[in-house]
């Protein structure tokens, strides 16, 4: 069994000053203010439970979804977006752009926006018309947080905004106990940042458990929950 060494919990301040400025972190504001972020949905065995989590607590969040996973549950798909949550592009194939090549990445980046705009059920296909300066679902997040500056910058010219992530929640590391899953995503965040979750099946156990307490915590903490 490997050695496991974690990224930090919360991305340092120098690591947003090593990226151009148009790598988005977190989110300014005078409020307080949270992000909740999900990766790699959305699969029947997670996102709807996640979904009728938010319903209940009337809390926005924003979905990175897999083009792969679209084409085969486009009903939750669709559902995320009825519901009002935000949705961004997280590859077809959730490439790992650091040994990826650039035009392999690039077109697997569009087929994932040309994936999930094909299968958006009326009344949603015909509310953004798609260009090839404007892609229908903008935000784009790297699969593992990995991209290199070539492929951020073919894909912000492209019309996407790259969303990387402010605090690690860790659910998907099965060394990290649901308790400690739950102190990663509060005792570390601060207002503003953008929280990552996973709507995974190897998530689940620590998210079913930290998720829920985590919004009740940001809530009896007077912050507000919303979607990019």
């Amino acid at each position: 069994m490997g050695l496991f060494i974690p990224l930090p919990i919360r991305v340092p301040s120098i690591i947003k000053w090593v990226y151009p400025s148009w790598y988005i972190w977190d989110i300014t504001s005078k409020e307080k203010t949270i992000y909740l972020t999900f990766d790699d949905g959305p699969i029947p065995e997670v996102t709807p439970w996640v979904l009728d989590l938010l319903s209940k607590k009337k809390v926005p969040a924003t979905f990175f979804c897999i083009g792969d996973n679209v084409l085969k549950h486009p009903q939750i798909f669709n559902r995320i977006l009825s519901e009002g949550h935000a949705v961004g592009n997280h590859t077809q194939h959730h490439l790992k752009g650091w040994v990826t090549d650039d035009t392999v990445y690039i077109e697997n980046v569009d087929l994932a926006s040309s994936t999930m705009e094909n299968n958006i059920e009326s009344p949603y296909s015909h509310k953004e018309v798609h260009t090839s300066t404007h892609p229908r679902f903008p935000l784009f997040r790297p699969p593992y947080g990995k991209i290199k500056r070539s492929q951020a910058n073919e894909l912000r010219n492209k019309g996407y905004r790259i969303i990387m992530y402010r605090t690690l929640a860790y659910d998907w590391e099965k060394k990290i106990t649901p308790q400690k899953c739950l102190e990663n995503s509060t005792k570390k965040a601060k207002s503003g940042d953008l929280i990552v979750f996973h709507d995974s099946i190897k998530a689940f156990k620590n998210l079913e458990y930290a998720l829920p307490k985590m919004i009740d915590y940001y809530i009896k903490k007077g912050y507000t929950f919303k979607h990019l």
